[in-house]
This record gives C-alpha cells, sequence and structure tokens, in this order.
C-alpha cells in the first residue's frame, strides 16, 4: 500500500473541523424571559361624568349663595325694622303733653329694642303745630319730649341714654294751615345719636 499523500492526509481533519462546526451550529439559542405583563390601565371617567359633577358643583355654589343671600337680607330688614321701632314717632292732641294710650304702645315697642341695644343713645325732640307763641311752643314741646323720657326710665332704659330737646313751631313735618297738618306737627320725634350702627333686634 502506498503511502497517503499529504493532501489526503489533510481532508479528513478538515472534514472532522467541519462536522463539530456543524453541530455547534445546530445548537437552540436560549429562551428569552418573557417580557413584563403591562398593568391594564383603568379607564377614566366619561365625559358624561365629568359635566354631570360640574353642574352639580355650580348648583351647590349656587344654593349657597341664595342661601347667603337671603341670610343678609333677613339681618338688613331685621336692622330696618328696629331702627324704623326707635325712630317711630307719637302724636299729642292740641295744647297737651298728656301720653296717649297709642302713644305708651309706641314706646312700650321701642323699650325691649333699647334694652336690646344698650350702646345707643336717642335724642327725643318735641314739637307743636303752628299756633301760638314761640315761647308757649318751646315749653309746650319741651313737657312732650320730657314725658316720653319718663315713661321710657319708668320702664327701665337708662335715663343717661336718653336727651331732650324742643323745637317748639320751628321744624314741622307738614305744610298747610289746617287741622291735619296741625296734628301731624304735634309729635315727638327720636333720632339716634349714637351706637347705631349695628342695631340688634329684639331678644337677638
Amino acid at each position: 500500500m502506498q503511502p497517503l499523500s499529504r493532501r489526503s492526509r489533510f481532508i479528513p481533519a478538515v472534514l472532522v473541523v467541519a462536522g463539530v462546526a456543524a453541530a455547534c451550529g445546530k445548537k437552540t439559542p436560549p429562551a428569552q424571559p418573557p417580557a413584563p405583563a403591562q398593568a391594564p390601565t383603568s379607564a377614566g371617567p366619561n365625559q358624561d361624568s365629568i359635566d354631570a359633577a360640574r353642574r352639580d358643583s355650580i348648583a351647590r355654589a349656587q344654593r349657597l349663595a341664595d342661601s347667603l343671600r337671603a341670610e343678609q337680607d333677613r339681618l338688613a330688614a331685621a336692622l330696618a325694622a328696629a331702627r324704623n321701632t326707635i325712630t317711630q314717632l307719637i302724636y299729642f292732641d292740641y295744647n297737651k303733653a298728656d301720653l296717649t294710650d297709642q302713644d305708651k304702645a309706641t314706646l312700650d315697642a321701642k323699650i325691649p329694642v333699647l334694652n336690646a341695644n344698650p350702646s345707643i343713645r336717642i335724642r327725643v325732640a318735641g314739637n307743636c303745630d303752628a299756633r301760638g307763641s314761640d315761647e308757649y311752643n318751646l315749653a309746650l314741646g319741651q313737657r312732650r319730649a320730657s314725658a316720653a323720657k319718663r315713661y321710657l326710665v319708668d320702664h327701665g332704659v337708662d335715663a343717661a341714654r336718653i336727651d331732650v330737646i324742643s323745637y317748639g313751631k320751628e321744624r314741622p313735618v307738614a305744610q298747610g294751615d289746617n287741622e291735619q297738618a296741625y296734628a301731624q306737627n304735634r309729635n315727638d320725634q327720636f333720632e339716634i345719636t349714637a351706637g347705631g350702627d349695628n342695631i340688634k333686634a329684639a331678644g337677638k
């Protein structure tokens, strides 16, 4: 047998290397780890829900505003009523300084309001109609103002809170030389001179 040539000896080695390489090439690549699952996204509120919530919020705000406005109106009305009670006039018969039953009822209504507002001071101004002399009417107006003060003091109002003055026939509230005008001008007028900014109704 003839010895193998160098080329013949090289071919089997090449075949072995190629087989090994082929075997290595056929290996299955390692499996990749699974991708992390995405968390489900929660569906947001739809437009109808948003619109309904907005309408509800607006309605609540409107109800609150209406309630506050009603309370302000109520307080303003109570303030006006208390002020009107204090400043309500009383009237006298001709040439008289005696309090009528109607005068006393008007003064009785003032007492609880004055007691509920101890910081209020008032001035009572006595007035007369156009008949008679200036001197006589000034004295008559003083008696009329003093009669109202005396009644209020006798019913619990501090005398120091009440000033009196007479204008005689100098400040008529009605013009004319007739009985209707005369009757309106025979009066006591009540003016709040201090503490009238925050009047409370009686019992408040």
